[in-house]
């Protein structure tokens, strides 16, 4: 029954989401298979947290969506999020996901909790930081650079970054009181365990927002438009073909995103082992 459970509650959000144009059809069937088999090896925590990510990120980047419309000209892709998108943002939690439904270990949980929360925190720092007022600069050079330039960071980006990543791990706390018969993942005593969530999910978020920002102003692929002379995340621009400017070749903004939460799950893993929660 987890698997039907997870097909209805997965095709009706993806569904709702379609029909808002937040996200397109082959992101539509990738969250439908993503979230369902999420829900049936794990369970409603795991689907939960990653609700509470797409969820959030939807809202923020509905918000005022005129004010940042001139960052989002820079990039790579924008409006409804693609196959492409969602399997970067959630595709390794899955993996997770199917990881501790193999071989049951807290050290898996902890892993999902930093993903999740890195892939918010860069989301809410993208859709917030653009309407920040001051110019951000480059994480590289500490240069002023265009708002959506790939690398550049504000004081708001990072605030919204941190609070993404609390976010997260409150939510996954949430869940984890509200589901009935779910025992908590470690031994820490019940009135530390909100703290001690929440504070490895906010750092995990902000380690992975900021991975992500600095392998955006070094590795990832740029170009500048010929018409515009933009700096831009596309290889087209202005109805026609952009020229490399710097950046490796594959690493475009769903690979960067990918890095930045395997960053985050990382830390989220070793702060875990570390306190000794796994």
């Amino acid at each position: 029954m987890e698997w039907v459970f997870g097909l209805i509650g997965s095709a009706g959000i993806a569904g709702a989401a379609y029909l808002k144009r937040s996200l397109s059809l082959s992101g539509a069937l990738a969250a439908v298979a993503l979230g369902t088999t999420m829900f049936a090896l794990g369970s409603a925590v795991w689907f939960g947290t990653l609700i509470a990510f797409f969820a959030s990120s939807t809202a923020w980047s509905k918000w005022k969506k005129r004010a940042k419309a001139e960052a989002e000209r820079n990039y790579e892709k924008t409006g409804r999020r693609d196959a492409g998108q969602v399997l970067a943002n959630g595709g390794l939690g899955l993996l997770l996901c199917v990881a501790y439904w193999i071989w049951p270990h807290p050290l898996w949980w902890y892993s999902f909790l930093g993903v999740m929360a890195a892939v918010t925190a860069d989301t809410w720092a993208t859709e917030i930081g653009a309407l920040s007022r001051t110019p951000p600069i480059s994480i590289k050079t500490g240069n002023r650079v265009p708002p959506g330039t790939s690398g550049g960071i504000s004081g708001l980006g990072l605030c919204a970054s941190l609070a993404g990543g609390l976010f997260v791990g409150a939510a996954a706390w949430a869940l984890l009181l509200a589901v009935p018969g779910h025992a908590a993942p470690d031994t820490v005593a019940a009135s530390l365990r909100f703290a001690v969530w929440t504070g490895i999910a906010g750092a995990a978020g902000a380690i992975g927002s900021i991975t992500d920002s600095w392998i955006g102003a070094t590795w990832q692929q740029m170009y500048r438009c010929a018409a515009c002379g933009r700096d831009i995340e596309r290889s087209s621009h202005c109805g026609r073909p952009a020229e490399r400017l710097r950046g490796r070749t594959g690493w475009n903004n769903d690979v960067v995103n990918v890095a930045g939460s395997l960053a985050g799950g990382a830390f989220a893993a070793l702060a875990a082992w570390g306190f000794g929660l796994a």
